[in-house]
């Protein structure tokens, strides 16, 4: 990435096409470079936030700040990394986040160690999730203003998800695209299953390889509701291989979880605008379960 700007600590600095000096003058600088409202743009000012002046914007970006969670000391993959976001791979088996209190292992808890060990004060936030039993990258912002872009391009449907699925049994169209809405399921409480009360959802498949009873599918995510590909290509008829909850076989193949991974995250830098794509490498028994159906 082509850096457009020098950190200094806490702050972010970065040269002007012309000086200024006035307060609307700055506030309109940081309206157009940063994206922010002009009533934000006031108030960092008013905080003490900002430095203009000799054709240079300083702009207090990187605070020092708690990560949010208690750190475990899990190896983890860092796929990409910045002063403003971070990727990192997350393992099979392993939540995004706590989601009972007094929880540790998740991956929130392996991005806080990491900060920590690398002398970083940041707050761990993800921007997207991954289903436990998921492999694949998930993104994360390091400072507020960061989390605010990134978040907002979740919200318009900026940020590209590419995902590997082996499916049982082989789709009449090698493509597709799946629009049906998904809901809770009231039988059970974590499932989810197609419903016209559901969730607008939409899902766009193509076919990687076909095996005797399976298929790998290329999918990329247009919305992101809990258990989309799942949903939908057990809807479909075609659940992934290992998944129990939507009806696939676990002993088919035997990855011992659903066969799904993450194969690309793709994202708009939230400061500097430029496009970047991570790639995430498939895990050993993703492959395993390749060659299985190869041979």
């Amino acid at each position: 990435m082509t850096r457009s700007y020098e950190r200094r600590g806490e702050w972010l600095m970065t040269r002007l096409p012309i000086d200024v000096d006035k307060e609307q003058e700055v506030s309109n600088v940081l309206r157009n470079m940063l994206g922010l409202t002009e009533k934000e743009a006031i108030r960092l000012q008013r905080t003490g936030g900002v430095q203009a002046g000799g054709g240079r914007l300083s702009v207090k970006l990187f605070p020092d700040e708690p990560a949010g969670f208690s750190s475990d000391w899990i190896p983890i993959d860092i796929l990409y990394e910045d002063d403003f976001c971070l990727v990192a791979s997350k393992p099979a088996g392993m939540p995004v986040h706590p989601t009972e209190p007094g929880q540790r292992g998740t991956l929130a808890n392996a991005v806080a160690a990491y900060y920590e060990s690398t002398g970083q004060a940041c707050a761990v936030r993800h921007i997207h999730r991954l289903d436990a039993d998921t492999t694949g990258p998930v993104l994360y912002a390091k400072n507020s203003y960061a989390q605010w872009r990134l978040d907002e391009a979740m919200r318009e449907k900026a940020i590209g998800r590419v995902y590997l699925a082996v499916v049982q049994g082989v789709p009449k169209r090698t493509s597709g695209t799946i629009n049906e809405p998904i809901g809770r399921d009231r039988h059970h409480p974590t499932r989810r299953r197609v419903s016209a009360r559901g969730e607008h959802a939409v899902t766009h498949y193509e076919t990687v390889s076909l095996f005797e009873q399976a298929a790998l599918l290329r999918i990329r995510l247009e919305t992101g509701r809990t258990h989309q590909i799942r949903v939908h290509m057990s809807h479909l008829g075609h659940p992934l291989l290992g998944d129990s909850l939507y009806g696939g076989q676990v002993s088919a193949g035997s990855i011992g979880r659903q066969a799904l991974h993450g194969e690309s995250l793709s994202f708009h830098h939230p400061f500097t605008k430029e496009a970047i794509e991570v790639l995430c490498p498939l895990p050993e028994d993703y492959e395993n379960v390749l060659q299985q159906l190869g041979s």
